[in-house]
């Protein structure tokens, strides 16, 4: 592994920039503030920030509104169900284009049991030893020198507080240098999104006057695998049901009623069974219609540099679906995801009964061009066409005496996917800030396969949006041991502040 020796504090740098005074510039500034940032960062981190825990949501609330405020922004705490919004506003000229920047503050919950350090609210750095393994080292090590590849270990570092304090960073480093800012700033923190952000389409309506801009991105997300600058232009949305099949009221010995009572998880795997081909596609009439790539997607989808049997040695999958012939091109089309299934008991508390129910939970990725609501249409047409009567709750005793054939369906809708034409104003302008900061071209992805809740913003405010992902692929984000890598925090630093001083002219 290489290692960064830290003269004067400078952090050498990372990637080759183009030699222009003004990247170079940026450079240095970004060098000359990062060990003073990791602090701000260890400071954030320590904060619990569970967004189903009241007190959590108010302590971030509170530092995040001081932390603009001492910035210099304006700051607004827009009140919407039971977990606010923040709006932080920084105007430099009424005639300049505004950008709108997302992100969240929340992060999933923690076990502390499965995190290999004393307290997950409670960051630590890490290096890899020799036997491949992840051990804490003192902070002070980064006095003398800085490993890029050593990581802040911590809830959220990754997801979503680490860019967050990127951002910071590069707005200190503005006005510590007097920086011209290219565009008027608008900063909105959410702190409910690892729960759905179900208050989040209300608020973006109600308060629409306050949010209005000119364009939005979001920094949220992992950068390529590669490790290069990533921009994607879109993200699926995401709705859910779950199906319930019943036998007897209760479980039945299998010796007495088998063959005898039909069994619900046999039904249950039937109806699943008709959804898919062999091969994996979805079999319902319907589902992929009206979804198209066109050739300038197909080409950029092509030009992202995957690599496909390494991901399927690293993950240890024996087969693939055939949706597409390749990842990218996958994720494209609107899924219909298993996502877990229940019937009985298993393994060592396995049990000869007939189950008294079977249940399915799925979950569908949307793409720009579906209709949540006729997917659903479709799904439940489809099942109709088996056989099935559809209810919506419990079945009564008169349903179970007269219905041969019963499904329970319920649906919850999330939000709609958002996508962003890759050669947009917006996207010119982020593609070239980036290819002067970094000197390369960023991946440019049209649509990434997860969900994020920006669609509200793109539907409500009429503004197209683009994602920016700053932190490693690599991050185990919603599950133990979240980390951060310090290179990426750095190049963080500076993918923010090229986009913030990069004067727009479309």
């Amino acid at each position: 592994m290489k290692t960064f020796i830290l003269p004067s504090l400078l952090f050498i740098c990372f990637f080759s920039l183009a030699q222009t005074p003004s990247s170079n510039k940026l450079q240095d500034l970004v060098d000359t503030e990062f060990l003073e940032s990791l602090e701000l960062l260890k400071d954030w981190l320590s904060i619990p920030n569970n967004g189903a825990i009241p007190e959590h949501v108010q302590n971030n609330l509170t530092y995040a509104t001081s932390a603009f405020q001492g910035r210099g922004f304006e700051t607004q705490v827009l009140k919407n169900g039971s977990v606010p919004l923040l709006l932080a506003e920084r105007e430099i000229d009424k005639n300049s284009p505004t950008l709108l920047i997302y992100a969240h503050a929340d992060g999933q919950p923690v076990d502390p049991k499965q995190w290999s350090q004393p307290d997950p609210y409670q960051p630590v750095l890490k290096e890899k030893n020799d036997e491949g393994n992840w051990t804490i080292i003192p902070w002070s090590s980064l006095e003398n020198e800085i490993n890029p590849d050593w990581r802040i270990f911590g809830r959220s570092a990754s997801d979503d507080k680490g860019p967050i304090a990127m951002l910071w960073t590069a707005l200190d480093i503005v006005t510590n240098e007097e920086l011209p800012l290219s565009t008027n700033l608008k900063i909105v923190l959410d702190f409910e999104e690892e729960l759905g952000s179900p208050n989040l389409p209300d608020a973006v309506t109600k308060f629409k006057e306050r949010l209005s801009a000119d364009m939005m991105i979001i920094l949220d997300g992992p950068q390529h695998a590669t490790n290069q600058p990533t921009l994607s232009f879109g993200a699926r949305g995401i709705q859910t049901f779950t199906l319930k099949t019943f036998g007897a009221k209760t479980p039945q010995h299998s010796g007495h009623y088998g063959n005898y009572i039909t069994n619900p998880a046999r039904q249950l795997s039937q109806v699943l069974a008709s959804f898919y081909t062999e091969d994996g596609r979805v079999a319902i009439p319907g589902y992929y219609d009206g979804v198209n790539i066109s050739e300038a997607e197909m080409k950029a989808l092509k030009a992202v540099p995957d690599d496909e049997e390494q991901l399927k040695r690293d993950l240890g999958f024996i087969t693939q679906d055939s949706v597409a012939s390749f990842l990218k091109a996958s994720i494209q089309y609107p899924s219909l995801n298993i996502r877990g299934l229940r019937s009985g008991w298993v393994e060592d508390e396995v049990r000869t009964i007939v189950p008294n129910q079977a249940i399915a939970e799925f979950d569908i990725r949307l793409v720009k061009s579906s209709e949540p609501q006729r997917l659903i249409e479709v799904i439940r047409t489809h099942i109709e066409n088996q056989g099935y009567t559809l209810i919506d709750k419990e079945p009564t005793d008169e349903q179970r005496q007269n219905l041969d054939k019963i499904i329970q369906m319920n649906h919850s809708f999330s939000y709609e996917a958002f996508k962003t034409d890759i050669d947009s104003p917006v996207g010119v302008w982020l593609s070239q800030a980036l290819e002067k900061a970094f000197g390369k071209s960023p991946i440019i992805i049209p649509g990434s396969g997860g969900s994020i809740p920006i669609s509200p913003f793109v539907a409500a405010l009429n503004i197209p949006a683009v994602t920016v992902p700053l932190v490693n692929n690599d991050n185990n984000q919603h599950s133990p041991n979240e980390n951060l890598r310090l290179g990426h925090y750095r190049d963080g630093i500076l993918t923010v502040l090229a986009l913030l001083t990069e004067e727009f002219n479309y």
